[in-house]
């Protein structure tokens, strides 16, 4: 962190200054000046830490406005913008907030995780993440799906650092978050418009930039606007491998949002021609949920067939599934991600490059089959 960044925490923002700087704490929320949330293991407390009054707060933001380049204020009354040391600050301010000024800071995690940290955590299971980097290693496109703090960001660093070093990797996001370990990596952000409505860049511009740059993948940080069209034709243009992440509860809802997304802007591509080329675009999508233990987990590991139903619709099948057992006395919740016996339909191209994982891999456990029997 800059050191005049520093000088502006210990000043404006003294009154939260030790959750900024405590490694457990993920996110802190501030809800007016005397409501002050953390999140620490993926659950919310209350701390009895606030600011001094609404003024006090409403510097604190301003500042950061400022110091980003930005302005917050009546006629700009949000913020979103990234602070140097990479963690994301979110703002309103009144009118539009009516309990006060709200700030949320995300923290950029320090560490760099790989799948040996995920499945300790219980994120994945060692066969789940083996299968995803088979299907890396085969260029398999694919989509990390869930919710706002579900883990979607780490999840695509573990997967981004396993692409083969050999290939030549354009990552492209709104604010720079990924830290992709790679021999032939290449990083680029967005840029907001100047106070005269000039210099903006955008997603979408950067995508057709990227294209022209003789990128093996693309990785887009999150999809969520026009850019989706452009990001689903290059990964049907020569770029297998290719992935970005969107917010969607379902591997089939995020296939609908993508459809969605591809939508917008002045696109006159007829909506079947959209769903045929998502279908085709995409093999995986890996959706990942913050359960209500606080756990971020893969709830599920789902592959697209790559063609649409008589009726339009897209075809899902679940490769990995995660069942609950039940949940423990001190509320973890117990549960397994299992294969579900569904072999994907690019088994044959494993098997012909003898990559090791075989048939048997995707076979469900005896427990699951007894109590599916049961059922």
């Amino acid at each position: 962190m800059s050191s005049v960044f520093q000088d502006s925490v210990d000043t404006f923002l003294a009154p939260i200054k030790k959750h900024l700087e405590d490694d457990s704490v993920t996110e802190v929320l501030v809800n007016g000046a005397n409501e002050v949330f953390v999140e620490r293991k993926g659950k919310l407390e209350r701390v009895q830490d606030h600011f001094k009054d609404e003024q006090a707060l409403l510097a604190a933001v301003r500042n950061i406005a400022q110091f980003v380049g930005r302005r917050i204020d009546e006629e700009n009354p949000t913020l979103d913008a990234r602070l140097p040391d990479g963690s994301r600050v979110a703002a309103v301010v009144p009118p539009c907030s009516r309990k006060g000024t709200t700030l949320s800071i995300r923290k950029f995690s320090k560490s760099n995780p790989t799948f040996v940290d995920l499945i300790e955590r219980g994120s994945i299971t060692k066969e789940a993440a083996r299968f995803l980097d088979v299907a890396i290693f085969l260029g398999k496109n694919m989509i990390i799906s869930g919710g706002t703090g579900s883990g979607k960001t780490t999840l695509l660093n573990v997967l981004g650092s396993r692409i083969p070093g050999h290939q030549r990797l354009l990552v492209i996001e709104d604010s720079s978050e990924l830290k992709i370990k790679s021999d032939h990596v290449v990083f680029f952000e967005t840029k907001h418009k100047d106070e005269m409505g000039k210099g903006e860049v955008t997603i979408r511009d950067l995508i057709r930039s990227a294209l022209r740059l003789r990128p093996d993948r693309i990785i887009v940080g999150e999809v969520r606007g026009g850019e989706a069209l452009d990001l689903i034709t290059a990964m049907n243009t020569g770029h297998g491998g290719s992935m970005g992440t969107t917010h969607a509860n379902t591997p089939y809802d995020a296939l609908v949002r993508l459809e969605t997304l591809s939508m917008m802007g002045d696109t006159q591509v007829p909506i079947a021609a959209i769903r045929r080329q998502i279908a085709s675009a995409i093999s995986l999508v890996v959706q990942i949920k913050r359960l209500n233990d606080g756990s971020r987990k893969i709830t599920q590991i789902a592959e697209v067939i790559p063609d649409v139903d008589a009726n339009g619709r897209y075809m899902v099948q679940e490769i990995f599934a995660f069942i609950q057992r039940g949940i423990a006395p001190d509320g973890k919740i117990l549960g397994e991600l299992i294969p579900t016996g569904t072999l994907p339909s690019f088994m044959e191209e494993i098997e012909v490059n003898r990559l090791p994982y075989g048939r048997d891999k995707f076979a469900p456990p005896a427990w699951y089959l007894a109590e599916k029997k049961s059922a």
